[in-house]
């Protein structure tokens, strides 16, 4: 049944009550096709047909499902769905629909509310149904001729311990829990999360199914983080992405999109190319403001075995010494710095410090970090921003024996000190490890937006002296009693290793 089904079906299927309800009961694809079919204005999808199975298929326990704008998810979804797993064959006694704010929450029900109030037939089959407010605050409709509720609520409600009389949500519905505002710092994408994880899914049962509908709007959204973790086998359930246009070209819905004619036609009505690679090709889009792009990094599954090329080992870091809750991180970014000018490497090492220290153990902290990258009694080098109360700590540290250096901002914000790093990153200079530093990339990533960006500063601060240091160039040590040296006897003896210095001989 490619084809849009005629009036002429449908009228028949509704005229006749017992094969009415035979027919949808057991398939949402003809419940939608019969009851709604005001909302069937051109012919039915197979990505459409394949939600509506998911629908039907008891065995998917989880469904993440992100489609176009205009696709009808959320009509099929948040609208059909609900009604037809309380009349139709899953008898559902419980359905919860979620969304971000409780304006949208009641949107959903005041459209199932005027479907079941306009819908002759429907109201006839399901009804009566009656509206109330419970103790959750939340609204609900009540269908005492099955015993069923349908509740809307908000990520905004706690909805810890909700029910209807002995039945806990046995099907959660989350439509458009996220916007482009909420997943722009991974504050909000982790405030998403742990509500998904810490409210929504324990409200529910062992039984409960759980889809959630809605748009890929960032590389940690809370659908991406689902993705992967149905991916890597962590999450029982299925991922699905229906793009209005596939990687082969392929138009989804061509019963109203024929061909790329009424795509181009559809695209100027959108306006805005970022919007339309979100929307409707399902391509995340970083924000214009932001300075490091995903695509921008490189990473390293292994160190380089020779260290012959090695220089020196260095950590930057960011100083912060209050211990409060609200405050700012200590944070400390190590690496290993390999050859000179355009062949210099940096190699980012995992597990960067980014922890809330006052100014003891971050003095403690610092010295264990550079005893341990040199692997002995040896010191690493530290690089600390020489401005206020920062200074202190490379006093400090100079005082003990270790290799503390200042580094003047020279009047440059965050922002302009964090853009001339840039093109290092981009060009592979700077090398990330695969595992070990998600949250430096994270700040990195999505700076000027994330609540925190201690590890960028961190980051800052070293790779600013490391390009001071590659800018430099080797130095030439004329070594006593050789053809070049002439003058007072050179103290070798507090030469630490080879770095930066070519011996002549």
């Amino acid at each position: 049944m490619n084809k849009k089904l005629s009036k002429k079906t449908i009228k028949k299927i509704l005229n006749d009550p017992v094969l009415r309800k035979g027919l949808t009961r057991q398939s949402h694809f003809w419940f939608f096709h019969v009851y709604l079919n005001d909302y069937v204005k051109h012919p039915t999808a197979e990505f459409q047909r394949e939600m509506l199975q998911i629908c039907e298929d008891d065995s998917i326990k989880n469904a993440v499902i992100c489609a176009f704008r205009g696709s009808a998810k959320s009509t099929i979804m948040t609208l059909s769905y609900p009604i037809w797993s309380i009349l139709g064959a899953p008898q559902k006694k419980f359905v919860l629909i979620l969304s971000q704010t409780q304006q949208q929450a009641r949107l959903h029900l005041t459209n199932i509310r005027r479907e079941l109030e306009a819908n002759e037939i429907l109201s006839k089959d399901l009804g009566p149904f009656r509206e109330e407010t419970d103790e959750w605050g939340s609204t609900s409709l009540v269908i005492p001729k099955q015993g069923a509720r349908i509740t809307a609520a908000s990520s905004e409600q706690s909805i810890r311990g909700i029910r209807h009389g002995a039945y806990r949500p046995d099907l959660i519905l989350a439509d458009d829990v996220e916007d482009s505002t909420s997943v722009k710092t991974k504050e909000g994408r982790d405030k998403t999360y742990d509500w998904l994880t810490s409210e929504v899914i324990p409200c529910g049962d062992i039984n409960t199914r759980i889809v959630i509908v809605g748009n890929l709007l960032h590389e940690d959204s809370l659908l991406m983080r689902l993705k992967k973790l149905i991916d890597e086998g962590k999450l029982n359930g299925i991922f699905r992405a229906y793009p209005l246009i596939d990687d082969n070209d392929n138009i989804l819905w061509p019963g109203k999109f024929p061909s790329m004619k009424e795509i181009e036609d559809l695209k100027k009505t959108v306006g805005s190319e970022k919007s339309w690679q979100r929307e409707y090709l399902l391509r995340i889009i970083t924000d214009e403001d932001q300075l490091i792009k995903p695509e921008w990094l490189h990473y390293y599954d292994e160190l380089p075995a020779d260290d012959s090329k090695l220089r020196y080992i260095a950590t930057g870091i960011d100083l912060a010494i209050s211990e409060s809750a609200y405050a700012d991180y200590t944070a400390m970014v190590s690496a290993r710095i390999y050859d000179y000018g355009d062949e210099m490497r940096v190699y980012i090492l995992p597990n960067p410090v980014n922890e809330r220290l006052d100014f003891p153990a971050a003095l403690e902290r610092a010295k264990a970090l550079s005893k341990a990258l040199a692997g002995g009694s040896h010191t690493t080098e530290l690089y600390i921003e020489d401005v206020g109360y920062q200074a202190s700590l490379i006093q400090e540290l100079n005082r003990q024996g270790y290799e503390a250096e200042g580094v003047k901002p020279h009047g440059q914000d965050k922002r302009s000190r964090t853009t001339l790093q840039t093109p290092m990153i981009q060009n592979g200079q700077v090398l990330f490890p695969r595992t070990g530093c998600e949250l430096l990339i994270t700040q990195l990533t999505g700076f000027a937006f994330e609540k925190h960006d201690d590890l960028v500063d961190a980051l800052v601060i070293l790779l600013f002296k490391v390009m001071e240091k590659n800018d430099s160039g080797p130095q030439i040590l004329i070594i006593e009693g050789s053809p070049w040296h002439s003058g007072p006897a050179v103290d070798l003896s507090n030469l630490d290793g080879d770095r930066g210095w070519k011996r002549i001989i």
